[in-house]
């Protein structure tokens, strides 16, 4: 942008970034899973992992955090979040269950196939949660005072 100011990032701050990010992803990916066994889901892990992607744009500069995830990958990766999820809702309709009926899973010849239903919901939320909350934070960060 004209008349931004160069980023200087700082020694401890890249490699501290470095060290935590990864926990955070991880912990993003936990929090998406765990939603089958207590608090927790795709939403609140979406999240997460979006705080993660907003973190390295504190640490090594918005602009060169935008350029590693442009607006195209968030697009793809959102789109596939939505499509996961329609995949496993149209699966137990085409069983002939109800829109994401837990019971309807119990038909596929996978042991605890509904478990494995919830799980890829909850991927499919986080992947779009995470990708959408990560755009809102760049188009926000690129706008002009």
């Amino acid at each position: 942008m004209p008349g931004e100011r160069p980023y200087t990032d700082s020694v401890v701050v890249t490699q501290t970034v470095r060290a935590v990010v990864p926990f955070v992803v991880t912990y993003g990916v936990f929090t998406m899973l765990h939603g089958t066994k207590s608090v927790g889901g795709g939403f609140q892990g979406g999240v997460v992992v979006a705080a993660g992607v907003v973190t390295l744009a504190f640490a090594f500069g918005v602009t060169q955090t935008r350029a590693a995830l442009n607006p195209g990958t968030l697009a793809t990766v959102a789109a596939g979040g939505l499509l996961l999820f329609a995949a496993v809702a149209t699966t137990s309709l085409a069983l002939g269950g109800g829109f994401l009926d837990a019971g309807t899973y119990a038909r596929l010849p996978v042991s605890g196939a509904a478990v494995y239903a919830v799980e890829l919901v909850e991927i499919g939320i986080g992947l779009t949660v995470a990708s959408v909350v990560s755009f809102a934070f760049f188009t926000l960060a690129r706008a002009e005072p």
